[in-house]
């Protein structure tokens, strides 16, 4: 009986001498650091050997570091009380405490403390679902890593946090695709880097999306690998975020039984940990398991106990969780009325939260334009003053060769300026293409914008995920084709059909657009000036179709009419030439139309590189009454 008394009594003076060497030794660490002044923030970071801190050191090393005006110490301290306050769902007092980090990293004009805590804020954003200022913030600290010329270590890995964070708020808009993108780039710095923390993170995110899209194997086999990374860094949260996740993809396979056994060794150390956003997940999976378990009783507990945690923390994604699997137990009781109540519930509370996300999202796709709107602008203007100066140097020679010319060997001379006069043609011919684009762009992509965000507010979530998907193909293809001479008529094509999905959005979807391709032309091998089209179908459809009733078509076929030209015809059922100008004249503002114009100078100067020349034809085409019935326009490009 004595040896029992003995035991626990000698266990607890080995761990109070423990607890006390430690405190310690991290009150020594602080001390020094302190003493220091260590300049550096991942340095600092480095130094506490990634340690943990209690509340007592953080409030010791913010002391201290008052006390030395050592103002790094001071930011290190408050990110860690963000931190800590995080961790526990207080995520006002985080904010205001990594708030505090951010003014002084920045009154030290100390980039890298300013990135890691852009980043910190940006994570508690991100915990609240408030997901335009966790982009924000996570896009903040990208702009300042990038603008850092030879980024070390440390900055490459806060530039992986930042993406990785950015893939996760992709992950909360059900944009699966661009978070597998930006999870990617996040993994690829990490393992160069060799961040295990870092790797673990992505494996679980890039597992999730999978999840998402339906892969299962492939969420599976990311969950095993971020587990393995945990317990490698002796993670307690990384090893409760895995099992929780894949005792889910257990749920979605039907193995009950060994997903219960996945949960259940976790509950424990979620609840030692504190952190009540991962003790929501846990308590929600775990009565969820045991509502397929048929213990119905535990299963009510389990997810009450979930639900109390999320309303009180105010964590919406645990809330809909947990009021969706109520649902599902109350029904599985068969108390349908309190089934109905909890789905009904459930699902208002997603879609409240996807709405105002995509909301937030398209919202800031206009911001991004318009800031990209104002970029162009200077740039315009640079091309236009470029086009000025060449422009004087093309007349300046002009004067000179002709003057020259008339003393001396003028007919040399001569043939000399046209040479030259023709290089700098060409080269203003091309800077007014570019000036021409700039131009264009912010028109078509604001209204564009503003029709796909219609869908959002109505509530059209499929309509705006497949237009923005749409919409987000065009935009890159046309970024991509301005800093080329030719690109193929198959790509050339893509970006048509791309062009006619989100134009025929403002139209109501009431134009049906039809390609015809000769099997004999190989539009893989074909070289075409790109968007070269556009500015025919843009006709088609705000000249010929936009005032028609009725059925609306443009069809745009290609044919091979000879070994030296194609041929591509763009045809209308639209009110014909005669009936659109007279409309055009009655409009009482007529917006200055330069895209055919320019088009035939683009086509000009194409077919310079080719023996034949390029013909363009315009028709009316008449029905069997001798009335209007549409337009055809016949473009004749050469191909040797």
């Amino acid at each position: 009986m004595k040896q029992l008394v003995i035991i626990p009594f000698l266990f607890f003076i080995l761990f109070s001498s423990y607890a006390q060497n430690h405190r310690e030794s991290k009150d020594s660490l602080i001390q020094l650091a302190v003493n220091k002044k260590i300049d550096n923030y991942y340095e600092l970071y480095r130094f506490f050997e990634k340690g943990r801190f209690d509340r007592e050191e953080i409030d010791l090393l913010l002391e201290e570091s008052k006390k030395n005006e050592y103002k790094l110490g001071e930011v290190y301290a408050y990110n860690l009380l963000g931190r800590s306050y995080r961790n526990n769902s207080f995520f006002d007092k985080s904010i205001e405490n990594h708030l505090k980090a951010l003014e002084l990293a920045r009154e030290m004009n100390d980039v890298n403390a300013e990135i890691v805590t852009l980043n910190q804020i940006g994570v508690v954003y991100r915990r609240q679902d408030k997901v335009r200022s966790a982009l924000n913030y996570h896009q903040m600290a990208l702009e300042l890593a990038d603008k850092i010329e030879r980024p070390d270590i440390d900055t490459k890995i806060s530039i992986s946090i930042s993406n990785n964070s950015i893939g996760n708020i992709y992950l909360a808009l059900k944009q699966y695709q661009l978070a597998l993108e930006k999870f990617k780039k996040s993994i690829l710095i990490q393992s160069r880097t060799g961040d295990k923390r870092g790797l673990a993170i992505n494996h679980q995110n890039i597992g999730l999306a999978f999840q998402n899209l339906g892969e299962i194997d492939a969420a599976l086999e990311h969950y095993n690998k971020s587990l393995e990374y945990n317990i490698q860094n002796n993670s307690s949260i990384g090893k409760v975020i895995c099992h929780t996740s894949i005792s889910n993809v257990l749920l979605l396979q039907g193995k009950y039984n060994e997903a219960y056994k996945y949960i259940n060794e976790v509950v424990p150390l979620s609840e030692k940990i504190g952190n009540q956003y991962y003790i929501s997940e846990v308590f929600a999976t775990l009565g969820y398991i045991q509502l397929k378990l048929d213990s119905l009783d535990k299963a009510k507990i389990n997810l009450e106990k979930a639900l109390a945690i999320a309303k009180k923390h105010e964590i919406p994604s645990g809330i809909n969780k947990s009021k969706l699997y109520l649902s599902e137990f109350y029904e599985e009781k068969g108390d349908f009325k309190n089934a109905y109540d909890f789905y009904k519930k459930a699902i208002e509370g997603e879609r409240k939260t996807f709405n105002d996300k995509n909301i937030s999202y398209v919202n800031n796709l206009i911001n991004k334009y318009d800031n990209e709107v104002s970029r162009n602008k200077i740039k315009s203007l640079a091309k236009e003053n470029e086009i000025a100066k060449l422009k004087l140097l093309r007349n300046r020679n002009v004067l000179i060769i002709t003057l020259v010319s008339i003393a001396m060997l003028g007919v040399l001379l001569y043939s000399m300026y046209r040479h030259r006069l023709l290089n700098n043609d060409k080269k203003i011919l091309m800077l007014e293409q570019e000036a021409l684009r700039i131009q264009m762009n912010p028109h078509f992509v604001f209204n564009a914008l503003n029709s796909i965000k219609l869908y959002v507010i109505n509530n059209e979530q499929k309509n705006a995920v497949y237009y923005l998907n749409k919409f987000s193909k065009l935009i890159r293809s046309i970024l991509e084709s301005s800093s080329v001479k030719e690109v193929t008529l198959s790509e050339e094509l893509k970006t048509m059909s791309l062009y006619m999905s989100i134009e025929n959005i403002r139209l109501s979807n009431e134009v049906t657009y039809i390609e015809k391709v000769d099997p004999n032309v190989n539009i893989e091998r074909i070289k075409v000036p790109p968007l070269i089209l556009q500015p025919f179908l843009e006709n088609s459809i705000w000249h010929g179709l936009s005032s028609k009733k009725g059925e609306k078509e443009v069809i745009l076929s290609v044919n091979k009419i000879s070994d030296e030209f194609i041929q591509i015809d763009i045809i209308d059922n639209g009110i014909g030439r005669d009936a659109a100008m007279k409309i055009r004249k009655n409009k009482s503002l007529n917006r200055r139309s330069i895209g055919i114009d320019l088009t035939k100078e683009r086509l000009r100067n194409f077919a310079n590189e080719y023996k034949n020349n390029f013909s363009l034809d315009y028709s009316d085409l008449i029905d069997e009454k001798g009335n209007t019935s549409g337009t055809k326009v016949t473009l004749k490009i050469p191909i040797i």
